[in-house]
């Protein structure tokens, strides 16, 4: 047999072990701040494989010392990264497989046809929060390199496996692994892309916007200025920049994209009493950085437009309205069509499906972001899951989709990283 017929026959013989890790993985509500049980899960496994395992909780006051680093916490104690190093002969190049284990909150449980964290399998595929986002992926990569390893083949390059907190919450998980020496030749990270191939990725910056007015009593509101009128004119100029930004996007991966880097307005609060004028509101949104943007020129671009509110309203000339950055953030990334990791994937998804794979620009930020501008490493995006059902009730991942993307990340592992 060759190394590929034998990786792909022991994916096939270890789906049902595959699927059991799969929903002890899921069965571990590994939101902010618990994400320990998950990880447990995944140092056993990677333990069971014997590689050279990294447990540590990320140092919040070195992770402050970089200027990328973003988190509303005030440590890591009990929630650690994992790393899992398949070392290689030598001479070969290097891959890493990065997967974050945090997820979203369930939400209202009673939306669930299920337990949010079941782990159920039904027609195929298995409901709990993270299956899709992105447990599924993280599992297939888990499940490639086992492949490899428990097969006999030996690499050249070694392949590193990163199970990462705090991507949901802007990076700090994939920031601390570059900071603690991770590096390599090259990167994947198994977003739900639906099988799907990102070689880019927008980033985003969460923002605030604080529009003032004149409080008075409801019945003589004349007397007052209503800061949730004024908040509208805003709100509208928020929107009309997103036409604007979007009107400069020419780069044919986007075409698809109705709104490709979207402004979203997430939440609005102000007022105190129904029969009060409000004197403030506070607009709070998050907007889209396109793949060859950087994070300080779309902040500018931003606060040109708040600051140019006047034209619209003289309100706004002696109250000015207050932007600031706050929470997360998300670093674009770009790899060329041509890059050579791209073009294995791509290789090995038509030799193992038959069909070409689809190539686009993600409309959602990743930690390629960080490992791309922090590391340099060269990232890419593709994974099981599908994003129409990711941070959603009865989420869920297609089983079959979890084998087919282990065995295109065997196959990619066996020809970056060449075979002795």
């Amino acid at each position: 047999m060759t190394d590929q017929q034998k990786v792909e026959a022991y994916i096939d013989q270890q789906q049902q072990e595959t699927f059991d890790l799969l929903a002890r993985m899921v069965r571990q509500p590994s939101v902010q701040y618990h994400e320990a049980g998950a990880q447990q899960v995944v140092i056993d496994k990677l333990k069971q494989l014997e590689l050279d395992v990294d447990v540590w909780d990320p140092d919040i006051e070195a992770l402050k010392k970089n200027p990328y680093f973003v988190s509303t916490r005030k440590d890591f104690t009990n929630s650690p990264n994992v790393v899992g190093v398949l070392k290689g002969q030598g001479g070969g190049r290097s891959l890493i497989l990065n997967g974050h284990i945090d997820v979203v909150p369930e939400g209202e449980t009673t939306k669930w046809k299920d337990d949010p964290y079941s782990g159920k399998i039904e027609d195929g595929r298995m409901y709990g929060r993270g299956t899709t986002d992105m447990k599924g992926g993280n599992v297939a990569m888990i499940l490639a390199i086992e492949s490899i390893k428990r097969t006999g083949i030996q690499l050249k390059g070694d392949v590193i496996f990163q199970s990462v907190i705090e991507e949901e919450s802007g990076g700090a998980g994939t920031l601390a692994t570059v900071l603690r020496g991770y590096y390599a030749d090259a990167a994947i990270i198994p977003e739900p892309t639906n099988l799907k191939l990102f070689i880019k990725q927008q980033g985003s910056l969460w923002f605030r916007v604080s529009i003032e007015g004149v409080i008075a009593h409801g019945g003589t509101r004349y007397e007052g200025v209503s800061a949730i009128e004024k908040a509208w004119i805003a709100h509208q100029k928020i929107l009309d920049l997103e036409k604007e930004r979007n009107a400069r996007i020419t780069d044919p991966m986007y075409e698809k994209l109705p709104i490709p880097l979207p402004i979203n307005v997430g939440t609005i609060h102000g007022g105190t009493w129904p029969s009060s004028v409000p004197d403030l509101v506070t607009i709070e949104g998050r907007i889209g950085v396109g793949p060859d943007e950087t994070i300080d020129a779309v902040k500018q671009e931003l606060h040109e437009c708040i600051n140019q509110l006047s034209a619209a309203d003289d309100w706004f000339s002696d109250h000015p309205a207050k932007l600031e950055f706050f929470g997360a953030q998300w670093l674009p990334n770009s790899v060329p069509v041509e890059s050579q990791i791209a073009g294995i994937v791509e290789e090995n998804f038509r030799q193992l499906f038959g069909d070409s794979i689809i190539v686009e620009a993600s409309p959602w930020g990743t930690d390629a972001g960080i490992l791309g501008t922090v590391g340099g490493i060269p990232a890419i995006v593709i994974g099981p899951g599908e994003t129409s059902v990711a941070h959603y009730p009865n989420e869920y991942v297609e089983l079959l989709k979890v084998v087919k993307v282990a065995k295109l990340f065997a196959l990619t592992i066996l020809k970056w990283c060449e075979t002795t």
